[in-house]
């Protein structure tokens, strides 16, 4: 594999997600031993001249020949490129490059929600831009997916529950956010779209667990109480999950209990109607 020589990419030390990915290019010999470190220590004695902020929010690439630095997608091209140049065209694209770019921010100012950082993730001096744009778009994506795959779930709980229509796991997963929204909005309004964020990540994440359960069931013959007892499995690491990220976040058990409270009294109005 072709290692793309004498550049460094800079990444955030305090994202899971960006030290794994970068990690790999430095496993598959893409970028050599030394061509990563976390910005959070090294971007002064790499390149002065670095646009920070912009480094923050983009991943920069810097060659160490002359300086030059990329950011975001384009950094990621140059990586990927230069091991399989028969990828470039497709770098070079505009439409695609577009596509990627809006793909990668996409990810990028919504990385703290989807892997949260320590309880040390804002110590340092530069954090990550946030844009409303980006979180909204982040909350619509994992609502609509989640509530895709409660829908198909929920064929297989009709012996515990009965089965709704075909827009009710949506109006539920979506009075969840606007519930825990307003709770927010009164407890801790500084922090509504980074709690929306992390509490839309644990409900996607919970959903795809489910996913994989409604995937095997085609291969594998499950018995009927295998579906429920499932489902308040993943209920209950999505519990934890949630006190381990409004932790996190600096928030007390008032989101957690109300969070469970809905689900609580939506699943007593289902079984009685």
């Amino acid at each position: 594999m072709k290692t793309l020589e004498n550049h460094i990419i800079l990444f955030d030390g305090e994202c899971p997600m960006c030290k794994a990915y970068t990690q790999a290019f430095v496993s598959t010999g893409m970028l050599p031993a030394d061509g990563r470190a976390a910005y959070q220590n090294n971007m002064d004695s790499v390149c002065p001249v670095i646009d920070k902020q912009r480094a923050v929010n983009e991943i920069a690439l810097i060659n160490l020949n002359n300086g030059e630095v990329t950011y975001g997608i384009q950094s990621l091209f140059k990586v990927i490129g230069n091991t399989c140049p028969v990828l470039k065209p497709f770098f070079n694209f505009k439409p695609f490059a577009c596509l990627m770019s809006k793909f990668y921010a996409f990810i990028s100012y919504n990385r703290r929600v989807i892997i949260p950082a320590g309880t040390a993730g804002d110590s340092y001096p530069y954090q990550p831009t946030f844009k409303l744009q980006y979180r909204i778009a982040y909350l619509l994506f994992t609502w609509l997916c989640t509530g895709l795959i409660l829908t198909g779930y929920a064929y297989l709980l009709t012996g515990v529950v009965p089965l709704g229509g075909p827009l009710r796991e949506y109006f539920i997963c979506g009075g969840q956010l606007i519930f825990q929204g307003i709770i927010i909005s009164i407890y801790a309004p500084d922090k509504l779209w980074a709690y929306l964020g992390n509490m839309m990540t644990i409900s996607f994440a919970g959903s795809l667990l489910l996913a994989i359960v409604m995937i095997l069931n085609h291969w594998i013959a499950f018995p009927a109480i295998a579906f429920p007892l499932y489902f308040m499995a993943v209920a209950g690491v999505m519990f934890l999950e949630h006190f381990r990220r409004t932790k996190l976040l600096g928030l007390g058990w008032t989101l957690t209990i109300t969070w469970i409270l809905y689900r609580l009294i939506l699943l007593a109005v289902i079984l009685a109607a």
